[in-house]
């Protein structure tokens, strides 16, 4: 029995080495696996933190273009209505323009003052007859 023993005891040092070494192989892929996480997440903490700089950065130039948005729009919108009047305007001084320029317009023009000047008035009410037009009297 004292070999039973002996045999038994050697048999369980031998696995609790075994298991001691497991164990320590364990901790030590353990330990490089931690180490590797760490590295990696420190380096990915200093690339966030440079990021949100860059985002509190940006979203400071942001808020500094959405305040002066309103003035902008304002701004716009005033320039737009100074711009509709100032094209209404050029719109009727082309209207104008082009009345004046028209042969009938010169005509029709020329040939109201002179119809109110020698008291002759149209066939058609205030247009003017065809004498008025620049015609010749027929015989």
């Amino acid at each position: 029995m004292g070999t039973f023993l002996t045999i038994l005891v050697l048999a369980s040092a031998f696995l609790a080495f075994v298991a001691g070494i497991s164990a320590l192989r364990a901790g030590l892929r353990l330990r490089r696996t931690h180490l590797a996480l760490r590295s990696h997440f420190y380096s990915e903490v200093v690339r966030l933190t440079g990021r949100a700089t860059e985002l509190e950065k940006n979203l400071t130039a942001l808020d500094a273009r959405a305040q002066a948005l309103p003035v902008r729009i304002s701004e716009l919108q005033q320039n737009l209505v100074t711009l509709r009047v100032l094209t209404n305007a050029l719109g009727v001084s082309l209207w104008q323009a082009q009345k004046a320029l028209s042969s009938t317009g010169i005509k029709s023009s020329l040939a109201r003052p002179l119809s109110g000047a020698f008291g002759v008035r149209g066939e058609r009410g205030d247009s003017p007859s065809v004498r008025e037009q620049g015609e010749a009297p027929r015989p």
